[in-house]
């Protein structure tokens, strides 16, 4: 094992002198880490967690190369050394994040193609203006339940940037009520760690392509299950798992880190949202260190041999923000970032990504006029998790205002659930009593109708 460079790099995993790239030091410091990282060359060694040992890639040039080229690296992570050599911790958080799926993200070749295929054809179908008055929508509701507070105050991440995706996506994808609850959950336990989340998403998704069967809709889960590559419904749940758990956390750590920026001291007022947000994406990736790749032989990067099967992290934050690319990154595109990948596997719904952050954000600002941020966006926690660059907490003030009416139009119309059969009495009043407290979604729902 190389060692570490004498540049002031964080001190290693005791087990084999990597860098860990988690925990409080790491969260707090992310780009310090990724300037001594740096020192090894365009990639080095790190735990992902604790005894996950990756390659991760900092350099933009070699980070491009690897996505550019599947036919050298793949994704398929069944293929993964340690796996096969007993050295994969099975309660690793590593795990769920990058063990293999039947998906978009874990497959190659003509296999990648033809999921890849119903999945960007079935985006294709959203029409922008839908899209963006839906987040409004969303927006409104989210406003709308915090804006009113009396004492002025809110936590955006938790009360805005969090939940906002959750409902937009649980719209376009056509969820009833109850299901749609379901799914935020879900989501929600996904990244928070709760126990059997995801044995909620999975359950869930299954009733919604059941319903779906039975009664198509004008929506991504059904046309993604009417695509002609026939997907099979274990097939059409894991794009949807994918599309759903793998969207959303992104989403609402742009809408959060774009809204900080913002509102933030160093940021030149007049410039347009649009701004704010491609300079997230650039210097604040969402996801941060992902994408990770196998090499089908050894293979050198810089001055590092990776052993065939090894895995090869991509860390889009540390690419980005590659020294070597300042010189001339005036000269490059808006979008030449890598914060939605690359090659292949790029993100198929980046520009939809991007629609619904600008309108997230611009819906905060038009509807708190006078929003401002608690505290200096320099003194703002991020989360620790190596996978995501996100804030922890976004307090923020503003003068209170009346709280908004019910809509009675809503952008996407959503079946209501069948009704239930008729009680009186004491009985309709028990049943009502037991019914569960409705879900964000319902809420959301039956605001949207007046209800």
């Amino acid at each position: 094992m190389q060692q570490h460079p004498e540049s002031g790099i964080p001190a290693g995993c005791p087990a084999h002198g990597n860098v860990p790239l988690y925990g409080p030091a790491f969260g707090s410091d992310p780009e310090g880490h990724y300037a001594s990282l740096r020192a090894f060359g365009p990639s080095a060694p790190v735990d992902i967690a604790p005894d996950v040992q990756v390659e991760l890639v900092t350099s933009y040039d070699a980070a491009l190369y690897i996505l550019q080229n599947p036919a050298t690296f793949v994704r398929d992570s069944r293929r993964w050394n340690a796996v096969h050599e007993g050295r994969l911790p099975e309660d690793s958080p590593a795990v769920p994040m990058m063990a293999y799926r039947p998906n978009t993200l874990f497959t190659d070749g003509a296999a990648h193609a033809r999921l890849r295929q119903a999945v960007t054809d079935s985006l294709a179908t959203v029409n922008e203006l839908q899209l963006v008055r839906q987040t409004q929508q969303s927006a409104a509701y989210l406003i709308g339940q915090f804006g009113a507070a009396p004492e002025g105050q809110a936590e955006l991440m938790a009360d805005y940037a969090q939940p906002l995706p959750l409902l937009v996506f649980s719209d376009l994808f056509g969820c009833p009520p109850e299901i749609g609850d379901r799914v935020i959950s879900g989501v929600t336990g996904i990244f928070s760690g709760t126990p059997n989340a995801d044995h909620i998403l999975g359950g869930a998704i299954t009733e919604l392509i059941d319903l779906k069967r039975r009664h198509p809709g004008e929506d991504l889960t059904t046309r993604l299950m009417n695509h002609p590559a026939r997907l099979t419904d274990e097939e059409v749940l894991h794009q949807l798992v994918v599309l759903l758990s793998g969207g959303t956390a992104p989403l609402a750590a742009a809408i959060g880190t774009s809204t900080a920026l913002y509102l933030g001291e160093s940021w030149q007022a007049g410039l347009p949202v649009e701004d704010a947000v491609s300079h997230t994406l650039w210097n604040y990736a969402p996801i941060a260190n992902y994408a990770t790749h196998f090499p089908v032989h050894d293979v050198e990067i810089g001055n590092r041999t990776i052993r065939a099967n090894d895995p090869i992290t991509i860390s889009f934050a540390a690419a980005n923000t590659d020294p070597r690319l300042t010189v001339h990154r005036e000269q490059l595109s808006a979008k030449a970032h890598l914060a939605f990948g690359a090659g292949p596997h790029t993100c198929p719904a980046k520009d939809p990504a991007f629609m619904i952050t600008v309108a997230a954000v611009e819906s905060l600002l038009n509807g708190l006029p006078d929003v401002e941020m608690r505290v200096p966006f320099k003194d703002l926690n991020w989360a620790s998790s190596p996978w995501t660059r996100t804030l922890l907490g976004l307090p923020i003030r503003f003068t209170p205002r009346a709280a908004a009416p019910p809509r009675t139009e809503p952008a996407h119309a959503v079946p209501r659930p069948h009704a239930a059969p008729h009680r009186s009495g004491t009985a309709q009043g028990t049943a009502r009593q037991q019914q569960p407290k409705a879900g964000l979604f319902s809420r959301f729902l039956a605001w949207t109708r007046g209800e």
